[in-house]
């Protein structure tokens, strides 16, 4: 049976296990998780947080990370200024990036969720307002969610990705992970 690993990925954590290029140490897996041949589905910026699946089933770590297979991953981004509904719809529309179109999104605006302090804290400006949303993309580019926010004018803040198919950081704080069962299905 496949093992899968929820793991709550903190703030300046890298998605791999080690760093030996780096010149000064820098946080990874292997500082959170002590599991044997178990590897990251997909990846999760160093800047971002969340959620970021583990598992030791090259089958599964493909269904969950390639995007042909459309499994849902669910962002709490918090945004520079207050999108309009303009600015939601070119989202779920699906916007032009260097790489080509994206595929449509799923977007609200949503009340500042009940998240864990992130340390360094995201910087504060009274002259500029921001919001959060949930966006829900089907696909995995490169720094996917910062690109389509900047190319409707609403960069990036705090990127928080709390769900992939079913399964959710809920009630997981950060640095802390969970094994779950696999079964035959993706959830």
């Amino acid at each position: 049976m496949a093992r899968l690993i929820l793991f709550n990925k903190p703030y300046e954590v890298l998605s791999q296990f080690t760093d030996a290029k780096s010149p000064s140490p820098r946080a990874t897996l292997s500082d959170f998780i002590d599991v044997p041949g178990v590897y990251p589905a997909g990846r999760l910026d160093r800047d971002s947080e969340g959620l970021l699946l583990l598992t030791d089933d090259g089958g599964l770590q493909a269904r969950i990370a390639d995007p042909k297979f459309k499994l849902p991953k669910t962002y709490l981004v918090q945004v520079e200024g207050e999108p309009d509904e303009a600015a939601l719809a070119a989202l779920r529309k699906g916007v032009t990036l260097k790489d080509g179109m994206t595929r449509p999104a799923e977007v609200r605006r949503i009340d500042a969720p009940e998240l864990w302090p992130r340390n360094p804290p995201v910087r504060f400006r009274k002259s500029v307002p921001d919001c959060w949303i949930e966006l829900t993309i089907r696909e995995g580019r490169n720094r996917q969610v910062r690109r389509m926010t900047a190319a409707v004018g609403h960069p990036t803040l705090r990127l928080v990705r709390w769900r992939i198919g079913s399964w959710t950081l809920d009630g997981m704080a950060p640095g802390t992970w969970q094994e779950r069962a696999v079964t035959g299905r993706l959830p």
